[in-house]
């Protein structure tokens, strides 16, 4: 009888579960110790040593609470604190961490060509014209080197037998024509491109990993092993295929350069970026390159379940039908060879140039037709020169910690896949350009089936006028689509109508809203202004969503960077209603007056609030 009272009393003690601080615990204790030990234990000050004891308690339960919210803390994207766990759950959000982003823009390339008849006509010597070879370095004022991803034939002609290069005359004298200037234009980038070389041993490891040594890489361009053999880079192991370029050969290849083709990729790799190192690790698959995928995964047929008898169903099954679907060795494991990676290192905020910046020909690589002579060929070369006419813009320093997680928190929610009609339209113009481009698309439900979708689809020719989109265009497209869309979903590549509108108006300028006083190109504007806030942390706008989209739009425009990230706007009209101030301005509206009268009432705001 007495243990089942000893029992009863013992399970009926008062415990609180809620006290999880040090004086929290200490007081609980004091109370427990109190209630259930008055008979034991007579002083529990802080002198006495169950007053000890009551401490070592206490503080043991608060390093343990502390840690144990340390930890869930750390498994949550929005709250952890240490990098190397910010960097687990921003990669497994499946979102890169990128480097330096390169400056990307065009640039003209120039030379003199000696003139030659052909037909009567004075045309440049096409005997003479070179090829400009990809890694040919070009320098802007500020020191930036800008390299050549691809060669650049002057000699490449059109459809119709026409040189692509513009030239012009250059000297002429007593009516004849000695030669020209010739001009390409070509895609330049301000990331160089490196390589490294791995000895991979014959021992077979699954998974194996490489690290580049160049912690300042921004994209790989090709993996190649001893054999020639390509390793192709994809989103995650478990994609077995891949897009491959190819040169698009038809009538329209003028509006798509290249077409898409699935390829098979058994042989793949995924990369990633550590932060705190700054380098790339290759992680390539687990299987053996001499086992096929039928010594992989069983035959389904051989694993078919057979009824006897007159059972007439089933209430369940122990065979994963997935598992018969695709490779279960996640791509193959290098093993006895070498390993060469191709890749591009380079980039930053700083490579960004404005117009007229780029003209050094710093190393220039050239190929001449067979026939032009030693002192020919180092005459043309020496006639180069260059110049961007648009900005070179793109560049970017390495986004912080505190930017990848918000995007990573976004990528989570969007989970790369099309689901809605905005991720539809989004994922179309991903598109890369060489595949063909799409100006406008709009989607619809197709009236005929309630599992499928009308896609509406515009290009723009050379001159920029609307014209029917390419059949090319509209494959690539297809096929681009296929690897986001839901499998029971289907999307119908439709042409939009294109219907030309004339608008007649007139406008009417008072001198009293835009004066001639002071006034200069819009271009030159926004210069001063990304001169003016070069360096800011914070930007203050009356209204988030007007001035500073406005602003935006007018750089995007321009080809021109802005200074700010979004999450450096600040709003006005927030800070005055705290405040409980206004602003007053005094004579007519103004733009300037109005910034005066908001920057004074900001530092009103601030002191009154401080």
């Amino acid at each position: 009888m007495a243990k089942n009272i000893k029992k009863q009393v013992s399970v009926k003690k008062d415990i609180s579960y809620s006290n999880r601080d040090f004086s929290s615990l200490k007081n609980d204790l004091r109370r427990f110790v109190g209630t259930y030990y008055n008979d034991v234990i007579m002083d529990t000050s802080d002198a006495s040593l169950a007053g000890m004891l009551i401490d070592v308690a206490a503080y043991v339960g608060d390093v343990t609470s502390y840690y144990l919210d340390h930890q869930f803390n750390e498994n949550s994207l929005e709250k952890a604190m240490e990098t190397r766990n910010i960097e687990r759950l921003i990669r497994e959000s499946g979102v890169e961490i990128p480097g330096k982003a390169p400056a990307i823009g065009f640039l003209d390339i120039s030379f003199v060509i000696p003139a030659s008849v052909s037909r009567g006509v004075y045309e440049p010597d096409p005997n003479q014209l070179p090829v400009v070879k990809a890694n040919s370095i070009f320098s802007a004022r500020n020191g930036t080197s800008f390299y050549l991803p691809d060669n650049l034939d002057f000699g490449e002609q059109d459809a119709a037998g026409e040189l692509v290069a513009n030239f012009e005359i250059n000297t002429q004298a007593g009516g004849v024509i000695v030669d020209f200037k010739v001009t390409r234009t070509a895609l330049v980038i301000s990331s160089k491109l490196g390589t490294q070389t791995f000895t991979i041993p014959d021992t077979f490891q699954p998974f194996r990993q490489i690290t580049i040594s160049d912690t300042n890489v921004n994209e790989i361009v090709r993996v190649v092993d001893s054999d020639g053999d390509d390793y192709y880079e994809v989103s995650s192991l478990s994609q077995s295929t891949v897009f491959k370029r190819m040169t698009n050969s038809r009538a329209d290849s003028d509006l798509a350069d290249e077409r898409i083709n699935m390829l098979h990729a058994p042989k793949r790799f995924v990369k990633s970026r550590t932060l705190t190192t700054g380098q790339f690790t290759l992680t390539f698959g687990s299987g053996r390159e001499d086992v096929f995928d039928e010594d992989v995964i069983p035959d389904p047929s051989e694993h078919a379940i057979k009824l006897y008898g007159d059972k007439k169903s089933l209430d369940k099954v122990t065979i994963d039908p997935n598992s018969f679907l695709g490779t279960q060795t996640l791509g193959i494991s290098p093993r006895n060879t070498k390993i060469t990676v191709t890749y591009r290192a380079g980039g930053g905020l700083s490579h960004n140039v404005g117009i007229n910046q780029v003209t050094t020909v710093k190393t220039l690589i050239t190929e001449f037709p067979s026939g032009v002579g030693t002192t020919s060929a180092s005459l043309i070369r020496a006639s180069a020169t260059c110049n961007n006419r648009k900005s070179i813009l793109g560049g970017d320093d390495e986004p912080d910690i505190e930017a990848l997680r918000q995007i990573a928190l976004f990528n989570t929610n969007s989970q790369n896949r099309i689901v809605s009609r905005e991720d539809l339209i989004a994922r179309v113009y991903t598109l890369p350009n060489n595949f063909g481009r799409v100006f406008r698309a709009s989607v619809r439900d197709n009236p005929n089936n309630p599992q499928a979708a009308q896609l509406f689809i515009l290009s723009r020719n050379s001159a920029k006028q609307l014209i029917v989109s390419p059949d090319t265009l509209k494959e690539n497209l297809s096929k681009y689509l296929s690897k986001f869309r839901i499998v029971s979903d289907a999307i119908d590549i439709l042409d939009a109508s294109v219907v030309n509108i004339g608008i007649n108006y007139t406008v009417t300028i008072t001198q009293d809203a835009f004066g001639e006083e002071g006034r200069i190109p819009m271009a030159d504007a926004m210069k001063k202004l990304y001169t003016f806030g070069f360096g800011t942390t914070a930007v203050w706008s009356h209204g988030a969503i007007f001035d500073i989209v406005i602003i935006e739009n007018i750089c995007r425009k321009l080809q021109q960077a802005v200074t700010w990230k979004f999450w450096e706007v600040r709003d006005t009209r927030t800070l005055f209603d705290v405040a409980d101030l206004t602003v007053n301005i005094e004579g007519k509206h103004n733009a300037l007056a109005d910034a005066v009268a908001q920057a004074d009432v900001v530092q009103k705001a601030y002191k009154k609030l401080l």
